[in-house]
């Protein structure tokens, strides 16, 4: 079974690549894999394995 979660994300002006990479990896490390981001990158959808 699959669990998911949405990020609104709050990247700022400056450095929003690096911004967007530091909350990616952040919740990568937690077992989030991005299932959609958006065009204009107002938020972020993340699934992973409940069960793991």
């Amino acid at each position: 079974m699959k669990e998911y979660k949405v990020i609104k994300l709050k990247l700022g002006f400056r450095n929003r690549l690096q911004n967007l990479e530091d909350i990616l990896n952040q919740h990568a490390r937690e077992g989030w894999q991005v299932l959609d981001l958006p065009q204009g990158w107002m938020a972020v959808v993340l699934e992973r394995d409940k069960n793991r």
